[in-house]
């Protein structure tokens, strides 16, 4: 089925500060808002044209950081529910469609190998970053709303990981960072009623150039790249690969202590296929100890 997979938190992302260094035992829990307007279909195989979509996307997420070997490391969990109205020609007809429902869970296991040790709030103030290299396992659970009569669903009724590496270099106010990963998906084996649906890894990369000002407010520019992916249904190819580039911007600012807001959008800079949509969202977040 056609899968918004969490949207906002969960497609081809672009997040900046992904390995930044933080001090150990700390907290964060954020939530978020995003509006997305466009075309994300991510499987060619559906009999669908013309694919219209506008979601209002809502994501509650937590953070925290610890010690591992003397290293810095993080477990991240995030849960989006997505409401959703959509235009497209369906089998040769017009046709619209709503709905709601929870995406797919997400944790992230995280450590920074090196340039970032595993310090507490006082040390850590008197931290300096310089070159942060770190790798991650992304983990999406199969918790959304997925029922196999239905062409569009929140959820994907499949497992997704991807491995990524990172890293992070400081130049006084600037941070440029790059990450690279693949993903790699489970066979969704309720495809179009019983039909077994499969999906080859995909190659993800992403850039960030951040500015970061003296109040601790900091702007990024952000740019992805994800190639792969092609789909088999009952062992035929059904769809092509992607070869897709996305970029965007984010800035983020404290508002008191502990609290920040982060606005972010992302555009399609070109698409071979799905995925071409504009997504724009804020975030809160609240940091404790």
């Amino acid at each position: 089925m056609l899968s918004l997979a969490g949207l906002y938190l969960f497609g081809q992302d672009l997040e900046p500060r992904r390995y930044a260094a933080l001090p150990k035992d700390m907290n964060a829990v954020a939530f978020v808002y995003g509006v997305t307007r466009g075309n994300v279909v991510s499987d060619a195989a559906l009999p669908i044209a013309d694919f219209k979509l506008t979601t209002n996307n809502l994501g509650a997420g937590y953070v925290r950081t610890f010690g591992l070997a003397g290293k810095l490391a993080r477990v991240a969990v995030s849960v989006p529910y997505t409401f959703f109205s959509a235009d497209a020609v369906f089998r040769g007809r017009d046709t619209s469609a709503a709905r709601s429902g929870f995406g797919d869970a997400q944790i992230r296991l995280g450590v920074n190998l090196t340039g970032s040790p595993a310090q507490d709030k006082r040390k850590f103030a008197l931290y300096q970053q310089q070159t942060i290299f770190g790798m991650s396992l992304v983990i999406n659970m199969p918790t959304g709303l997925y029922r196999r009569t239905q062409v569009i669903n929140t959820g994907t009724n499949r497992w997704a990981f991807k491995p990524e590496a990172g890293i992070s270099k400081r130049f006084k106010q600037v941070y440029i960072e790059a990450y690279v990963g693949v993903w790699f998906y489970s066979i969704n084996d309720e495809y179009h009623g019983s039909k077994t649906l499969e999906q080859r890894p995909m190659f993800s990369t992403q850039a960030h150039g951040c500015y970061y000002f003296k109040n601790h407010m900091w702007l990024s520019v952000d740019g992805t790249w994800f190639n792969g992916g092609r789909t088999v249904v009952d062992g035929v190819n059904a769809g092509d690969l992607f070869d897709n580039w996305r970029v965007g911007g984010t800035w983020s600012t404290p508002i008191a202590r502990g609290h920040s807001l982060k606005l972010q959008f992302h555009v399609g800079a070109f698409a071979t296929r799905g995925y071409d949509y504009n997504t724009i969202s804020l975030a809160y977040q609240y940091v404790f100890f």
